[in-house]
């Protein structure tokens, strides 16, 4: 899986070269994700501020517009005050770029995987189950599932590192008790809620990965069939053998179905907290005069940004289970391919 696209001199430019493209686009859209951030500040500042704007409206609408879409820093040399225009707009391109080189990343590592897998397949005379679909589809998802999900990783680790010395800085702008006499407490409570929750979520969902495993295996078994059906309707396709392969695959969706039922109860029960928890912890300061509302949306868009990092696998968890699966899958067939192939000599 790994050694035919990272091992192998055919594929090393993109591999590696790829994956430092990847990387530095990735570091990018953080730096400007923290521009944005502190723009929050100043912008919402603006707004809880209105009130001293009544006597000179177009005063306080022109700083309004100017913080949204002004061009100005362009005009200065690219120095003073960004507006929200002057940050997105970059991001969209490179979010964009960056997303069409990861589909292309990905698409390159399933031909290496593919074409790596074929040669050793065509040796074997022995039968291995599920081997086209191993090498058609499970290629195919193992691919994309592992570079989205190995650039969320990345981008994670780069969300913290730029986020964490913010967050950390305005928990001491935190006014309630106990909470306030711990240095960093907002970062210690985005890990403690975060771990808590993928704690949890595994425990919630520890049935899924077998399931998935299983679903797999009944739907091989199905196309199968179906596949050999194509050449020889006579022998293959008939109804009681479809209708019995078909409720092979309809009860394991049934318990698949179930289990995700009480997985999304958590999840979902779990983000909703998590959308006021920064407002939980901040909201006292904005009525004791300690903060601002800027300061309050900084702190919460912090919050949100070193929480999802900390908690990427809890909300990947039906991805990373569909993956697990099929990590389980190939590693068979790997296993079954090292057993049964046959070494041409040179």
């Amino acid at each position: 899986m790994f050694h035919s696209f990272f091992k192998s001199r055919q594929w090393a430019l993109w591999a590696y070269g790829g994956a430092v493209i990847l990387i530095t686009s990735l570091w990018v859209q953080v730096q400007i994700s923290v521009a944005i951030n502190k723009w929050y500040g100043g912008f919402y500042d603006h707004l809880q501020n209105a009130k001293d704007f009544y006597e000179k409206s177009e005063d306080g609408i022109n700083i309004f517009y100017q913080k949204l879409m002004g061009i100005d820093y362009i005009l200065n040399g690219f120095e003073g005050e960004t507006s929200f225009l002057i940050l997105a707009t970059p991001y969209v391109f490179i979010a964009t770029a960056t997303g069409w080189f990861t589909r292309v990343y990905g698409l390159s590592w399933r031909e290496a995987m593919t074409f790596g897998f074929i040669p050793r397949w065509k040796t074997v005379e022995e039968e291995i189950e599920g081997a086209s679909q191993r090498i058609q589809e499970d290629c195919n998802r193992f691919a994309r599932i592992v570079e989205s999900l190995g650039l969320q990783i990345v981008r994670a680790i780069m969300t913290l590192i730029a986020f964490l010395p913010i967050l950390w800085d305005f928990s001491s702008k935190v006014d309630i008790p106990i909470l306030r006499d711990i240095e960093g407490s907002l970062v210690w409570a985005a890990l403690i809620v975060s771990l808590g929750g993928m704690l949890v979520s595994w425990f919630v969902g520890i049935k899924l990965p077998g399931l998935e495993y299983n679903n797999q295996r009944v739907e091989a078994a199905f196309r199968k069939d179906l596949v050999l059906a194509e050449d020889n309707k006579a022998g293959y396709a008939k109804s009681e053998t479809l209708f019995e392969l078909f409720t092979g695959i309809r009860l394991n969706y049934k318990r698949l179905y179930w289990h995700y039922g009480y997985f999304d109860v958590w999840l979902n029960s779990y983000d909703q907290f998590m959308v006021i928890a920064a407002y939980l912890i901040m909201g006292p300061g904005l009525f004791t005069g300690v903060i601002l509302l800027g300061v309050m949306v900084q702190v919460n868009n912090a919050f949100q940004k070193v929480h999802g990092s900390f908690s990427l696998f809890l909300h990947n968890w039906t991805t990373i289970t569909e993956l697990r699966s099929i990590y389980r899958r190939l590693n068979e067939f790997e296993h079954n391919l090292k057993r049964f192939e046959k070494i041409h000599p040179l």
